[in-house]
């Protein structure tokens, strides 16, 4: 069985970043289930017995990976943001970046299919994420993207304020639960042109909710 080498970079004082990591590649592959402390020493060319400086258990390891999954996906959501061609109109431009973090959404599932998994397998038996957990590079995560989305488009007067409260719920549930069907349930079948009119039905039918 392999063991610890100090002496070598990778993990010399990085041991708990390199388990990580190694998760994070367990889970893009294979999922939440994949994330054993076994397997990620393994990766990490170190002892089991190492792992337990840093994680108590698995269940520990496994919501450190959660957490880096979700920063995948709120950093692919903010580049989709960025990348959102403007028209000059702030009305037009918040619905096009609300649009723009739903796609994001979706295109993060079905693009790493077990790391969307893994963002929202964190075990019972640890906290969620605490404050600047999770998040991109602008400190938010996915959930307080979405939020601060919908404050825009009240702030530019799209939507009437007091239909505000609640609106995450609405709009979170539909792209998580077409990520969910085309990834694991029955429109996993859906060719790509199909999948991209079932997102803009959603996205649609989002927009009149709101």
């Amino acid at each position: 069985m392999p063991t610890e080498e100090p002496s070598r970079p990778y993990h010399h004082g990085h041991l708990r970043e390199a388990l990580v990591e190694a998760g994070v590649g367990l889970a893009r592959t294979g999922g939440p289930e994949a994330v054993v402390l076994r397997s990620a020493t393994r990766a990490a060319g170190v002892s089991h017995n190492a792992a337990y400086r840093h994680f108590d258990d698995r269940d520990e390891l496994l919501r450190a990976v959660c957490e880096r999954c979700m920063s995948q996906l709120a950093q692919l959501m903010e580049a989709r943001i960025d990348a959102v061609p403007l028209e000059g109109d702030p009305v037009a431009d918040a619905w096009l970046r609300l649009g723009a973090l739903g796609s994001a959404y979706v295109e993060f599932a079905t693009s790493e299919p077990g790391w969307f998994r893994t963002a929202f397998a964190v075990p019972r038996t640890t906290h969620m994420f605490q404050p600047g957990e999770g998040v991109g590079n602008c400190g938010l995560g996915p959930y307080e993207m979405l939020g601060a989305g919908l404050d825009e488009l009240v702030r530019v007067g799209a939507i009437p304020a007091e239909r505000r409260p609640g609106a995450e719920y609405v709009a979170w549930s539909a792209v998580h639960g077409l990520s969910s069907l085309i990834i694991d349930g029955p429109l996993r079948e859906l060719p790509d042109d199909e999948r991209a009119r079932a997102l803009d039905t959603v996205l649609e039918a989002v927009v009149r909710g709101l």
